[in-house]
């Protein structure tokens, strides 16, 4: 199932998205909702991300190129980082590159999102903790990267974590394709299995340190391939099962 979040008419609404049509719902999509009668096209209202994030937590460095280069064995602090909520936006919008920024970069990602509070939870019950999944894009300025490795603020920058389409229900994270496409040309394509840190991992290994929470996003990874951008890039994030995220680059 497709969930969407959508603006028409100055109001925000949720909808279920089937083709191209938008079934209006009322209620939280974390819980009870029930279906309107209201559709609309989606070429007709505003997409906007799908969620409001409570938290996003972001995975640095964890995709290889081939599976000969996954490590025997993996870090034992993975190299994690927090982005604002204020740098969400939606489908459309731009990414506005501010004047002090000499280099920005894409990076296509899955982003998973939590369903339900998930505390010290094993690698083989991640899944009973996951609500959906959607496109991300984690927008990084490598320029304000710590020398000591401090990464929050390269990737802080309002508009810097494009998410969206939808939030996709109905996915198996394990067998599916991230890419990426700057104004028309593939840069970015590789299978969730050249994570370096799998999924369940990566989320397990999370709860432990902290209590996620409904609504929380976690950030997988970007496959190699990103590159800088400049004013006027379209870049296209997609993952074939959930849609493709396209936004423009803009200098401010």
């Amino acid at each position: 199932m497709k969930f969407i979040r959508y603006e028409q008419n100055g109001q925000i609404h949720h909808g279920v998205l089937e083709g191209t049509t938008i079934k209006k719902i009322s209620g939280t999509i974390f819980g009870a909702w029930e279906e309107t009668g209201d559709t609309v096209t989606s070429s007709d209202v505003q997409v906007l991300a799908p969620l409001e994030p409570r938290n996003i937590i972001g995975i640095g460095a964890n995709f290889v190129g081939q599976t000969d280069d996954l490590p025997e064995t993996l870090p034992e602090i993975p190299v994690f980082f927090f982005k604002p909520t204020s740098s969400v936006i939606g489908p459309g919008e731009d990414i506005v590159i501010p004047p002090a920024l000499e280099e920005v970069k894409f990076e296509s990602e899955l982003a998973v999102i939590i369903g339900k509070e998930a505390k010290n939870v094993p690698e083989d019950s991640v899944l009973d903790y996951v609500f959906g999944y959607t496109v991300a894009n984690d927008v990084t300025a490598p320029q304000y990267f710590h020398e000591n490795g401090h990464w929050t603020i390269g990737k802080a920058f309002d508009t810097f974590m494009p998410l969206g389409p939808v939030i996709e229900t109905e996915l198996d994270p394990f067998g599916v394709n991230v890419t990426a496409t700057l104004n028309g040309v593939e840069k970015q394509n590789s299978p969730t299995s050249l994570m370096i840190v799998p999924i369940r991992k990566m989320i397990s290994y999370l709860s432990q340190v902290m209590t996620l929470q409904q609504g929380d996003v976690i950030l997988t990874g970007s496959p190699l391939g990103a590159e800088f951008v400049r004013d006027g890039d379209q870049i296209e994030c997609e993952i074939k099962e959930i849609g493709v995220l396209r936004n423009t680059f803009v200098a401010e």
